[in-house]
């Protein structure tokens, strides 16, 4: 149902589109093609201003808090780099140059030695269009980019494949998709191969769904995350600070990870693959293992400086709703050979 020929598309009434961070908006004007240089930094050797001769062989797809997240561990995990992936490269991609500098500064790291520097990968953050217009494809490609604003997810996920991915280099396309796509509601334990919703009953999370058929078709994989969240981003956040009753009932089940969790988990992916692990067709779950819920995770963020010492206070909670799902990732932590740094919310929360 997808027509591999059409070039990616976002929700616009208006043929010209871009996303800027972790999400896609439209424009009124299409800003032209290279209107501005890619920012870079160079590691590996690699003279600064060879960009294009560079060997660039992976892409993130999606630059937002994940995506950066995601350039930051790759870019300066020099350890992983030369055991398993011996990547030369990184291009961290956006629909606009609005946030490149931001990028560019939260993936450079000024602590470390200049022998470090030079070990690492080069980085540079560039448009989609500049990425497309240069007709190149990629070893590895991670798509980060989220369904909202999207006309077709699904469509605009198989057209990054065609267009950005060398099936044949023996890399990974990887798709960060969500838990939220299970069916359990009603406190089972989901694991990889539990089913997932109807998309045509709930086409909200049908996106998804629809997302990872096409991956798993075309031989990607898929990596279903648990609920994200940094200190100021995620549901504690709002739940803390809006004043409002939360929706549902304080004991319903809530899986948790980190956003940098996330991202390693992204690289395990990569890095199983280096190891000669089948990751391809395949989807695993990630989280922290250790779910918690509505209640516990105010609890939580409650024992950390930004929200305790008085400044929140236990909102109220609604006594209905389902009652969640717990993750099972089990079998994703042993393949991809992946533990979280932060093994639960209340420890990332007790840590800040």
């Amino acid at each position: 149902f997808l027509n591999p020929s059409l070039s990616i598309r976002f929700a616009s009434p208006t043929k010209s589109s871009n996303f800027e961070g972790h999400c896609f908006k439209s424009s009124p004007k299409h800003r032209p093609l290279f209107s501005s240089p890619p920012l870079e930094i160079s590691g590996g050797g690699q003279d600064e201003g060879n960009d294009e001769e560079s060997e660039c062989d992976l892409v993130v797809v999606g630059c937002g808090v994940l995506g950066t997240s995601l350039c930051r561990q790759l870019v300066q995990n020099i350890q992983t780099q030369q055991q398993f992936l011996n990547i030369q490269s990184v291009v961290g991609v956006t629909g606009t140059t609005n946030n490149h500098a931001s990028i560019l500064e939260s993936v450079q790291n000024t602590d470390q030695s200049s022998s470090s520097v030079a070990q690492q990968p080069s980085f540079c953050v560039k448009t989609y269009d500049e990425v497309i217009s240069e007709k190149r494809t990629y070893k590895n490609v991670v798509f980060c980019a989220p369904p909202s604003k999207f006309d077709n997810y699904a469509e605009a996920l198989e057209n990054v494949m065609d267009d950005l991915w060398d099936q044949n280099a023996g890399g990974v396309f990887a798709f960060t998709s969500s838990g939220g796509v299970y069916e359990g509601k009603d406190g089972e334990t989901v694991n990889e191969n539990f089913p997932t919703i109807d998309p045509e009953k709930n086409p909200r999370q049908g996106r998804i769904v629809y997302a990872e058929r096409t991956c798993i078709a075309k031989k990607g994989t898929v990596l279903r995350l648990a609920g994200l969240y940094t200190l100021d981003r995620g549901a504690h956040n709002y739940w803390l600070t809006s004043g409002k009753t939360v929706q549902g009932r304080p004991s319903a089940f809530v899986n948790l990870l980190s956003y940098d969790d996330a991202a390693s988990a992204c690289i395990a992916a990569l890095v199983a693959a280096g190891r000669g692990v089948a990751v391809r067709g395949k989807t695993y779950l990630i989280s922290d293992g250790n779910p918690t819920t509505r209640e516990g995770i105010c609890q939580s963020a409650l024992k950390s400086k930004q929200y305790g010492d008085g400044k929140y206070t236990m909102p109220s909670f609604e006594n209905d709703g389902p009652l969640g799902k717990i993750y099972d990732g089990s079998f994703s932590n042993t393949e991809l050979k992946w533990t979280p740094t932060y093994e639960s919310f209340d420890k990332f929360m007790t840590s800040h």
